[in-house]
């Protein structure tokens, strides 16, 4: 086989995977669980909410959690700093719903470097319920979101997630974003989980608290950087498996700057490289970056320019991840898929950063992680110490 043949077999085969693989994520998307053993026990169930300072959705999606079609819930909301910007308006939201409905608790517990974990443990502790919900303070909650939790429980269950799915974005930076987290990040997941692979996500986790009590507790999800990692290697350890909810919820995106999204997007390939290797170093091949290489090789063999072979890699590509997000309900418009183009020009240079550099930015701070996920501040601090947990927040 010629070196032009074998680089244009790897092209075809890389996109025919990649529409297989968003084929598989649609498939999974759509089919919803309807129902569940522990759905139909309707039990009690606590949500824990870590905050930190006020943003654009805040009253939004805060809010959101507070409205619920389940007859059996309570919200604590955890905050670091009781002068945070964000107090004000949980005490209103305490005034409206009631303190039988809602708590706000003050304070954390440096139980590992992370300080959103940090400040879910009081909050953790005080839950009186089997089943604890613990969601990011910008995930917008739709009316039977502890519903579709409970229903993607099943036997073998050891964790329920749902991924962000990015919306309502203000700007082409957002939009980048919503190609991050929606038909790149959320879809490989989606398939991943399909093909027996579930890696657990921390915007939304359902627990089943005597279940992680009895395996080390909230403090064991600090074991790593990343609790969602902590999380997944946990759940496995035990035999179990993590599932995703049927649909994604939403995360509100609003304005981002383009240091922000990939800053962020610098951290967390640092820390899916810090955790999980054998699964992150192939990330390269999940971009269309090495097959249009690989067509432009092959171009010239077969009689075609190196622009027709750039779009019989990018056209169906793009398309898919267009059909996909249109099939599902995600994010979708005409700049999309400059966004796409944009992403994977961005995302070899993110994956190779990740194997190099030890220092990224989160909520400000420059953090090093090491290769055993224990993080250092600049000043040589083995951990975040219980101020600097404060001053960080919420991931």
């Amino acid at each position: 086989m010629t070196v032009a043949a074998g680089a244009g077999m790897f092209a075809a085969l890389a996109v025919v995977l990649n529409l297989l693989c968003l084929a598989i994520a649609y498939f999974r998307l759509r089919h919803r669980a309807l129902g569940s053993a522990l759905l139909d026990q309707c039990p009690a169930v606590t949500i824990v909410r870590p905050v930190r300072g006020l943003e654009t959705f805040s009253r939004e999606t805060l809010s959101s959690g507070l409205v619920l079609d389940y007859p059996r819930y309570r919200t604590i909301f955890c905050v670091a700093d009781g002068d945070d910007p964000i107090v004000p308006l949980i005490e209103d939201l305490i005034r409206r719903f009631g303190d039988d409905r809602v708590r706000l608790i003050v304070g954390d517990v440096a139980v590992s470097a992370n300080p959103k974990l940090n400040n879910c443990v009081k909050g953790w502790d005080a839950a009186e319920t089997d089943w604890v919900i613990l969601a990011d303070s910008n995930v917008l909650m739709p009316k039977d979101y502890i519903q579709r939790m409970l229903a993607a429980w099943r036997p073998t269950t050891g964790l329920v997630c749902s991924t962000p799915a990015g919306s309502r974005p203000q700007g082409f930076s957002a939009e980048l974003e919503c190609a991050f987290l929606n038909t790149f990040q959320a879809r490989w997941q989606y398939a991943g989980e399909a093909l027996g692979f579930g890696f657990a996500q921390g915007k939304s986790m359902l627990w089943n608290k005597p279940f992680l009590d009895s395996n080390g507790g909230i403090a064991a999800l600090g074991a790593e950087i990343a609790e969602d990692a902590a999380a997944t290697k946990l759940v496995r350890r035990a035999g179990k498996h993590v599932h995703l909810v049927g649909q994604p919820f939403e995360q509100p995106l609003g304005e981002r700057s383009l240091r922000d999204v990939v800053q962020r997007q610098f951290r967390w390939a640092r820390l899916r490289r810090v955790t999980f290797l054998p699964f992150f170093a192939p990330e390269i091949l999940s971009g269309p970056l090495l097959p249009v290489l690989a067509a432009v090789v092959a171009a010239p063999a077969f009689g075609l320019p190196a622009w027709a072979a750039l779009c019989a890699v990018l056209l169906p590509w793009y398309a898919g991840e267009m059909l996909l997000a249109y099939g599902v309900g995600w994010y979708l418009s005409w700049r999309l898929p400059f966004a796409f183009l944009v992403r994977d020009i961005v995302f070899p240079g993110i994956w190779a950063y990740a194997f190099v550099a030890g220092e990224v930015t989160w909520r400000g701070n420059a953090m090093k992680i090491r290769i055993d996920g224990e993080d250092r501040l600049n000043d040589g601090q083995s951990q975040l110490s219980p101020v600097a947990a404060r001053r960080d927040g919420a991931a």
